[in-house]
């Protein structure tokens, strides 16, 4: 028989697990997946059109073929027969690209058979602000170009930052064009644009361009609400965020909005003359900043919480029965963690209901004449939805809803490590408001971890990582992260009022001031970029800990343990808050643990375009480029400005108010000791590479 003890750190202690232990083989391994929803699934056409950026797909009005919108500036043409897609027009020369500004949509004339018009939604250099949102008509020739020379611009907006644009353009059943804009970007609204009428910016705009006035490039239909005076008159509808997609139910004309929010809502608005939708005063259904709210606000029809890094895409209503189970129902999508969700459209408000995933990166949706609905993934491809196979949870195996029923936490002294756990720590802590932590790890028997060549622990199949939060003297969560064959999938526990047990959360929520994140929220931090876990890697494992009242090195613990295969022997560990080394290896280090997660290749940062990691070099990192995703306010800001703390958005992000701040994530308490960090390190800076 062999004994390994296990290592006790932080609040645990110590245990030891036997091989013959029957629990063991059985206990905190392998745990059952929840029944992830499929009724829907996503299947790529049109394989010979693979082109980079694209961010709208346009149907010709009449015959078999599609336009595809590129935001560097270029239209593709093509057929479902030869999907071999031929050059319409390319404006790159005319745009400004920044973040979320480019070439954004496309729209035929509803007499296009006659008139050969189309409409471009673009970003231009000038103005008085950061760029222009602009609208300009075009004379699309015979051959399917379209001719630059025809250009007459409609409308010009003035943007005063580069986030935010809104974009989409299209035709109502009433023959008037739609125009979406956000708030004029920046974060938290700062120019109070939502709310203001006499700016069209945060606004559902409608003009009529076949009927303008003599020397005007459109007019204003009559029943506009602001028509006869008192705000801006283009206006249809306004208090939007940024409405990035949205569509017109082919049937009973109705307008339906996807609305991207800031930090904490995602909503879908069902649009009507008029109406207020509550930004920059409500976020979603909650009211920002105050408990109550006064507004004749009009709720969104569905929301969903957005547990670190989120953006609705608009979608369609189903319209001619390509997937009779979900016709008539409106089908919207999330770009970062592609969940797509379905609500009815006969009710005021509703729960999205997932009907099925693998939607990540799908930027626009388009519901074809023949009732397919198209998705543009705008790292390449398209896709279309098609029905898919419900799954049932497995009835041998019930998904553990207690922590007690999942073997990884004695609930009666959950200070304590089971025998079959082992503890371990982490050279330097993400913040997580101030909690203290106890983390732990569970392998199948005969398995170990090993080291890949960055540095990640590569975990077995059936491996749980768990970490248990406590504040004081009690535990609050428990989340486990879980390696099956389809990867990590992660489940947080809520420990219950009388702590007895702790049960699984679903949607996040808050409890106490502590965000639970339900099971929406953990891969906003433990993203496929990041590489899953993020404690486990060789310069987080490899240092000191406490151990028979000394200290021994953790990494020789964990392979006497049987836990890990030996390490390499050539490290770099992140310095431990406590170590006298320079202040920028202090940096770059709180940088890499609690930023890097999302802003790296390929991650989820969303505007952001940083690499936070610490080994890349501080001229690749982006750090001293100008911000895509606000400016906070500040004066001629940097995301950092050496030697000007005051003017780095960097700095203000982590000690912003509310929705502004990041990390997005547990941080509802400022982390003072990193802010004087960074404040000191951004002091010293000379000057950026």
């Amino acid at each position: 028989m062999r004994w390994a003890c296990a290592l006790g750190l932080g609040v645990a202690a110590g245990g030891c697990r036997s091989d013959d232990d029957p629990v063991f083989t059985a206990t905190c391994v392998a745990l059952p997946r929840l029944p992830t929803p499929s009724l829907v699934q996503l299947e790529d056409v049109f394989s010979g059109v693979d082109v980079e950026g694209g961010v709208a797909l346009v149907e010709h009005p009449s015959e078999a073929r599609f336009y595809l919108v590129v935001k560097s500036g270029q239209v593709y043409t093509f057929t479902a027969a030869d999907a071999d897609p031929e050059l319409v027009v390319d404006i790159a020369d005319a745009l400004m690209i920044s973040g979320e500004a480019g070439l954004l949509d496309l729209e035929f004339h509803p007499d296009f058979a006659s008139n050969r018009a189309v409409f471009l939604s673009y970003n231009a250099p000038g103005g008085t602000g950061a760029m222009l949102s602009r609208v300009s008509r075009f004379t699309m020739d015979a051959d399917d170009t379209i001719d630059r020379a025809t250009e007459s611009v409609v409308l010009d907006v003035d943007q005063p930052y580069t986030n935010h644009n809104g974009g989409d353009i299209g035709f109502g059943p009433d023959g008037f064009l739609y125009f979406g804009l956000g708030d004029g970007g920046s974060a938290g609204d700062p120019q109070g644009n939502g709310q203001d009428t006499d700016t069209v910016l945060g606004a559902m705009l409608r003009v009529d361009v076949d009927a303008p006035p003599a020397g005007e490039a459109y007019g204003i239909p009559a029943d506009n609400p602001f028509a006869q005076g008192g705000g801006a008159p283009e206006i249809y509808a306004w208090g939007f965020r940024n409405p990035w997609r949205w569509s017109f139910d082919r049937t009973t004309g109705d307008l339906w909005v996807g609305d991207v929010g800031q930090h904490r809502w995602e909503e879908v608005d069902r649009v009507v003359l008029g109406g207020n939708y509550g930004w920059g005063l409500k976020e979603g259904p909650d009211c920002i900043g105050v408990d109550t709210c006064a507004g004749d606000f009009i709720d969104p029809v569905a929301a969903y919480r957005n547990a670190g890094t989120a953006s609705v895409v608009g979608g369609a209503v189903l319209r001619g029965g390509s997937i009779p189970a979900f016709e008539g129902s409106y089908v919207f999508s999330d770009f970062y963690d592609g969940t797509i969700w379905r609500v009815p459209i006969d009710v005021a408000t509703a729960d999205p209901e997932p009907i099925g995933s693998a939607a990540n990166g799908v930027a626009a949706w388009t519901l074809a004449r023949d009732g397919t609905l198209y998705g543009t993934r705008y790292r390449g491809g398209i896709v279309r939805l098609a029905a898919g196979e419900p799954t049932a949870e497995p009835t041998d195996v019930a998904f553990p809803r207690k922590l007690s029923e999942t073997g990884c936490v004695d609930v009666d002294d959950p200070a304590a490590l089971l025998p079959w756990i082992v503890g371990y720590d982490v050279n330097l802590a993400f913040w997580s408001d101030g909690a203290d932590k106890q983390r732990f790890v569970a392998v199948p028997e005969g398995a170990r971890g090993s080291f890949d060549a960055a540095g990640l622990v590569q975990w077995p199949e059936g491996t749980v990582l768990g970490k248990s939060f406590w504040i004081g003297e009690r535990p609050v969560e428990t989340r486990l992260l879980v390696r099956d064959d389809a990867g990590w999938i992660g489940y947080g526990y809520a420990w219950d009022d009388d702590g007895r047990d702790a049960t699984l959360v679903e949607d996040e929520r808050t409890t106490d001031g502590w965000v639970l994140p339900g099971l929406r929220g953990c891969p906003a931090c433990h993203t496929d970029a990041a590489g899953g876990p993020l404690g486990t890697t060789l310069a987080q494992l490899d240092g000191e800990v406490p151990f028979d009242d000394a200290t021994a090195p953790q990494l020789a613990l964990l392979e006497s343990l049987g836990v890990l295969e030996a390490a390499p022997t050539a490290t770099d560990p992140l310095p431990r808050p406590d170590e006298d080394v320079p202040l920028d290896a202090r940096a770059r280090a709180y940088l890499h643990v609690n930023c890097s997660p999302c802003h790296r290749e390929e991650g989820t940062g969303g505007r952001a375009d940083l690499d936070l990691r610490r080994d890349v070099p501080l001229a690749d990192t982006g750090l001293c480029d100008p911000p895509d995703a606000g400016e906070l306010g500040l004066m001629d800001p940097r995301i950092v400005v050496p030697g000007a703390p005051d003017r780095s958005v960097l700095l203000a992000r982590l000690g912003a108010p509310g929705d502004a701040r990041m990390p997005p994530l547990a941080t509802a308490v400022l982390d003072d000791a990193a802010l004087a960090l960074m404040r000191a390190w951004i002091e010293v800076l000379d000057a950026c590479p």
